[in-house]
């Protein structure tokens, strides 16, 4: 490592130990996306104000002991637009979204609350629906949604249907999954190919002209977490979703708090012919793009392979693949190990190119 490199990092490490802090005087769209700012948000406000022993490991879900168990509590709000895109709408996004928030935590998903604020004049057909995708997405998933709230805002003010969705399940295998349980050597796994949800909904939208067979991956989870933990009951240390921010995002989230490097070779990484096509022409890199239905699982090496089986064995994980390790270096530095033999820091995504997809 030379000089310049030397500083390169030591200026990322300063950067990354630097208190949370909100620059901007008024909220944008990219506290929205999932990354830095996204980070910086909740780390600065709410995490501030908040802070307990639940919320502060930052997972997305918080995991508790109750009479009943060790049981597991997720909450996530849906604003996709548009509303029905290739592969689902915004109803099954919201289900299979919170199931998966929780199924990432080892838990059952059990129940799940849903809320909606409508627009005045959203038609009712289209409520329908969402409505009834979200009662498939339900029972696929074996889960019930069993409480909730309407509420009605005016004309213009609501973009027809925003969808809020929380979750309960329980934890029945004597297992605790976080990313601060990485560990340097570790190999780092992806349930498929990546990225063909945020640029489905990016091209449902119409206004690129751009036209590619692609359709979301938004999918329930629980049945191929319950796969892999059966298949290693131990050695599985992390489990996320992929969602805001991409593969990209969750490896920083997963580095930052194990106090690790992570390394993914890009050739590794699977992705569909027609995401990167678009991905270049949008001028986007497909590790930051929104999965609805992968995951990133980082287990132990001597687990690695039995774990890769058990994802490619079921039928949301037939193109799983392993795409790099976890390393000793630097703490949080995630790099990119390119296909040309070249190397790049593979940094959190910074602002919002694909907004408005979950």
């Amino acid at each position: 490592m030379n000089e310049r490199e030397r500083q390169v990092l030591a200026r990322i490490e300063r950067a990354r130990a630097a208190r949370p802090r909100v620059r901007d005087e008024r909220i944008t769209l990219a506290h929205g996306a999932g990354g830095r700012a996204t980070a910086d948000l909740v780390g600065a406000v709410f995490l501030e104000q908040f802070r307990n022993r639940w919320l502060e490991p930052l997972e997305d879900q918080a995991v508790f002991a109750a009479d009943a168990g060790r049981l597991a509590f997720t909450t996530d709000s849906y604003v996709v637009r548009p509303l029905f895109f290739p592969g689902g709408d915004i109803g099954d996004l919201a289900v299979n979204g919170t199931v998966n928030d929780l199924a990432v935590s080892g838990a059952r998903p059990l129940h799940l609350s849903a809320a909606f604020v409508l627009e005045e004049g959203f038609p009712v057909a289209d409520l329908r629906r969402v409505a009834a995708a979200m009662a498939r997405a339900a029972g696929a998933a074996g889960v019930t949604i069993v409480t909730g709230d309407t509420k009605v805002v005016e004309r213009g003010k609501g973009d027809g249907c925003y969808i809020t969705t929380s979750g309960v399940g329980v934890l029945e295998r004597d297992v605790t999954l976080g990313a601060a349980r990485a560990r340097p050597g570790d190999a780092v796994l992806v349930s498929g190919p990546v990225g063909d949800h945020g640029i489905t909904v990016m091209l449902a939208r119409g206004d690129l002209g751009i036209e590619a067979e692609l359709r979301s991956d938004t999918a329930p989870l629980n049945g191929l977490v319950d796969s892999l933990l059966d298949a290693v009951p131990e050695g599985v240390r992390c489990l996320r979703d992929a969602t805001r921010g991409g593969v990209a995002t969750v490896l920083n989230e997963i580095a930052g708090a194990c106090g690790a490097g992570a390394e993914v070779r890009e050739d590794a990484v699977p992705v569909r012919p027609a995401v990167r096509g678009a991905s270049e022409l949008l001028g986007i890199d497909p590790l930051y793009v929104a999965c609805e239905g992968r995951l990133v699982a980082v287990v132990a090496e001597e687990h690695a392979a039995t774990a890769l089986a058990a994802l490619r064995a079921h039928p949301l994980g037939a193109d799983a693949a392993v795409i790099g390790s976890m390393t000793d270096g630097p703490s949080g530095l995630v790099l990119l190990r390119t296909a040309f033999g070249g190397t790049r820091v593979l940094d959190t995504l910074v602002g919002d190119p694909l907004p408005r997809i979950c």
